[in-house]
């Protein structure tokens, strides 16, 4: 008898529950997935995909509130319909008809725990995944669309007159590079191949341009072809609320696996690199040879350069300029020969762009030329790129961790004890940054646990809210059982947004989550020990 009545209580509960967690999952789905459609374009094929990515996810949280519901409701009618009255006449005890609902919650209590730590992360770096396979797709659709396209956390916007995926070709394209809200550069391409690598863990666009005209604040330049590279962040999974249990503890040991804090740790490498640089031309230049020596990085080329002075540009950030006279002597390594000399008032160097793998380049302004033999002549401009670091830089900035590098800067032992504003500015945004990780890590952790194993102390909850509340209206049994849930989830935001507040320990933050979980188990002894007097 009690194995059928259990399971008469269970199917019962199964079927309301399997109800509201169909009904909750596709508003939940359909609300999660609005801004994806919106920014990047994404079509119906993609949106069911997304869907189905997105699920557990979205069953983390509406698995508790669908075993609430059911709980509350199922519970409800069987003490409203004199079902539990009659079970108790019979000798069966509370807790045997409880039995069913703690099942279900400890079965939700599990499942929950599985989908936060594990399989909804590992959806989520699934649907980033298909995300990124059809990134070429995306961004033709939109240049087609609406003749634009902003590649998502890049500075730059591309227009462009026709577009043809099948061949991967833009033409009629204008290339307009915006920082700190003003329209900085501008560059005209009569015809580009874009290509997107989207396999590895940084997604970057690659724009081989033809016939490029580059305009800026001081004057245009031109060249006939030039390979342009932008990276650009993840579009779901650089969030730590999107990491698996073992991804967490990766990210807590190395920060440099996490793109956000990877990305202020290279920006942060470039102008201390610059800063380094600067420092070591002005030490060679007042050396007896009064030049340093740098190669290319393919090695067929190598150059000696000489200047009066280097200094770190006040206008351009990254950038070390050279004043007069500057002299380049470029020479071919293979034939051991000098190719030509050049001279001009001015130049700069400095990191090609702001990657890890970034090389030097350098520029030098309306240089006098000079090939021997008579051939001389003055050139608009002499641009060199993808030369190898001086030893000496490298050396420095390789030999210890990037982050320990970076945040020693400014200390007697450091690679740079006396750094500029920028960079101590920079340094002091990348400690901020590491320290709110990892409190947020400790937060996402705690949080998921909490929000889990609360699951058990909610159900337990509705159904006795359900039997206590079994003389009015069905759903008031469910509404007086989601105030505990509300206080819970209260409670939890409270301590996640504590353990981001620096001048709080993280520990006051996972306090505050327990705390609501521990209310929770009293509110719900206090309610089945006032049950079992009644």
């Amino acid at each position: 008898m009690i194995y059928t009545l259990h399971r008469y209580i269970f199917r019962e509960l199964c079927k309301v529950f399997g109800l509201a967690t169909l009904a909750m999952t596709l508003i939940l789905n359909f609300g999660m997935l609005f801004r994806e459609i919106q920014d990047f374009g994404v079509t119906p094929g993609q949106v069911i995909h997304l869907m189905f990515y997105l699920l557990p996810i979205t069953l983390t949280f509406v698995l508790p509130m669908s075993a609430l519901f059911a709980a509350s409701m199922v519970y409800g009618r069987f003490a409203a319909d004199r079902e539990l009255d009659a079970c108790r006449a019979s000798g069966i005890s509370l807790w045997m008809l409880v039995y069913p609902g703690l099942c279900l919650a400890i079965l939700v209590a599990a499942v929950n725990l599985l989908l936060s730590f594990h399989i909804a992360p590992a959806f989520i770096h699934r649907s980033e995944r298909s995300v990124k396979a059809n990134a070429e797709q995306i961004l033709f659709r939109n240049l087609q669309r609406k003749g634009f396209y902003n590649l998502p956390g890049s500075n730059y916007y591309i227009y462009a007159d026709k577009a043809d995926p099948e061949q991967k070709i833009i033409e009629g394209v204008i290339i307009i590079g915006k920082a700190k809200n003003e329209f900085n550069n501008l560059q005209t391409v009569e015809r580009a191949k874009v290509e997107i690598d989207s396999r590895s863990q940084v997604n970057r666009a690659t724009i081989i341009a033809q016939n490029l005209t580059r305009m800026d604040e001081l004057e245009p330049a031109s060249t006939r072809q030039v390979v342009l590279e932008q990276e650009f962040p993840p579009l779901l999974s650089d969030n730590i609320k999107f990491q698996k249990l073992h991804q967490l503890k990766v990210i807590r040991a190395d920060k440099m696996q996490f793109y956000p804090i990877r990305q202020m740790a290279v920006k942060a490498r470039s102008e201390l690199i610059t800063e380094l640089l600067c420092g070591h031309l002005n030490q060679a230049f007042a050396a007896d040879s009064n030049k340093i020596h740098l190669e290319s990085a393919d090695g067929s080329r190598a150059y000696e350069l000489s200047a009066g002075k280097a200094v770190l540009s006040p206008s351009q950030p990254q950038t070390v300029e050279l004043l007069g006279p500057v002299v380049l002597t470029e020479i071919d390594r293979i034939r051991n020969q000098v190719l030509c000399r050049y001279q001009s008032a001015s130049a700069s160097c400095g990191p090609e762009t702001d990657q890890l793998a970034a090389n030097m380049q350098l520029n030098m302004d309306s240089p006098a030329w000079d090939r021997g033999g008579g051939v001389k002549g003055v050139s608009y401009s002499k641009f060199v790129n993808n030369l190898i670091w001086p030893t000496a830089i490298a050396n420095a900035i390789g030999t210890k961790p990037l982050l320990d590098v970076l945040q020693n800067v400014g200390q007697t032992d450091s690679v740079l004890s006396q750094p500029e504003k920028s960079l101590l500015s920079q340094v002091q945004k990348l400690k901020t940054s590491i320290h709110r990780v990892n409190n947020e890590i400790d937060a996402e952790i705690h949080s998921r646990l909490v929000l889990g194993l609360g699951c058990v102390g909610l159900i337990l909850t509705g159904i006795a809210l359900g039997i206590s509340l079994r003389g009015g209206h069905l759903l008031s049994a469910f509404g007086a059982s989601a105030v505990p849930a509300g206080v819970v989830i209260i409670f939890i935001l409270a301590g996640r947004q504590l353990t981001k507040n620096p001048s709080v320990t993280a520990s006051l933050g996972i306090l505050t989550m327990w705390t609501g979980f521990v209310l929770l188990l009293c509110l719900t002894l206090y309610l089945y020990r006032r049950l079992l007097r009644t």
